[in-house]
């Protein structure tokens, strides 16, 4: 009787501990830290579900994203060593084109952003599960999440720079600079910015990601973004570090921006060569075009 009663505490308390958070993974200080980093943000229910929370998690990323970046800008007229890392070099970025962009941003987030964050948290539930996916998990779908967003962009960018109307009304504001900075980066129009968002948006839902993953693809997203945008190559940089020219990154967003009909992918390079439309381009390309 008592072997039998002792087995069956036994089996009790293993189910128990097997239905704890991550307890499957104790060990595992991957999982162990993405769970400690969902539980924290949980617990900040009352920011997660407020309707100002989306716009201020836009801006605070895309700020802190760009802001190395500006503070380099800044250096970059005086100090040959950040020169030597511009795309364009001879390009300088004023205090009047980075205060252009910010009240272009901020009446974006204001006037249009913000309404449909009010009409979004009204009609949509935030939904919380409490476990937090595991890390392979968390790359694949991010990375997967990358390429819908960047198969989408393309097309949408292909297309308003093969309709001279779509072009002309709703495209044309994100060329005002030949030469990228990170700022510019979401210096467009309202409809471009709509879209974009709608794609970025739509991504983590058709496949299905974690609300842990669908944050990490946002900041990802932003990101990479603002580094494309960014008109610095550094060793670092992403294009850099992925093999094969599989991506495209700054130097080949900085050529779109020169010559205007090449490299609309925002960060891949399969659907510009699918396409014809890659340009690698280099330092002599660039200035043969300047020189033109």
């Amino acid at each position: 009787m008592i072997p039998m009663l002792r087995d069956s505490i036994a089996s009790c308390f293993q189910k128990s501990i097997c239905t704890l958070p991550f307890s499957a993974d104790m060990t595992n200080p991957d999982r162990l830290l993405l769970q400690t980093a969902w539980d924290w943000i949980r617990d900040q229910q009352s920011l997660l579900t407020s309707p100002f929370f989306p716009v201020l998690f836009s801006l605070t990323v895309y700020l802190s994203c760009c802001l190395p970046y500006a503070f380099l800008d800044l250096l970059c007229s005086r100090l040959t060593l950040v020169r030597r890392f511009r795309i364009q070099p001879q390009s300088k970025v004023t205090w009047a084109m980075y205060w252009r962009c910010l009240c272009k941003i901020f009446q974006n987030h204001v006037y249009f952003i913000f309404p449909l964050s009010v009409v979004h948290w009204y009609w949509k539930n935030v939904v919380s599960p409490p476990l937090a996916p595991d890390v392979p998990s968390v790359l694949k779908d991010v990375l997967a999440c990358l390429l819908l967003f960047d198969m989408q962009c393309f097309l949408w960018h292909l297309l308003h720079h093969r309709v001279n109307w779509l072009y002309h009304h709703f495209h044309k504001e994100h060329h005002l600079h030949t030469a990228t900075f990170s700022l510019m980066t979401e210096d467009t129009g309202i409809w471009e910015m709509l879209s974009l968002s709608f794609f970025s948006a739509m991504a983590p839902v058709i496949l299905d990601c974690h609300p842990l993953t669908e944050m990490l693809f946002f900041i990802a997203n932003i990101y990479l973004s603002v580094e494309a945008h960014s008109g610095y190559d550094f060793p670092w940089s992403p294009h850099r570090l992925v093999p094969f020219g599989l991506y495209g990154g700054a130097q080949q967003h900085d050529l779109h921006h020169l010559i205007f009909k090449v490299n609309y992918a925002p960060y891949f390079t399969h659907w510009d060569r699918l396409f014809g439309t890659l340009e690698e381009g280099s330092r002599k390309t660039r200035e043969d075009v300047l020189r033109d």
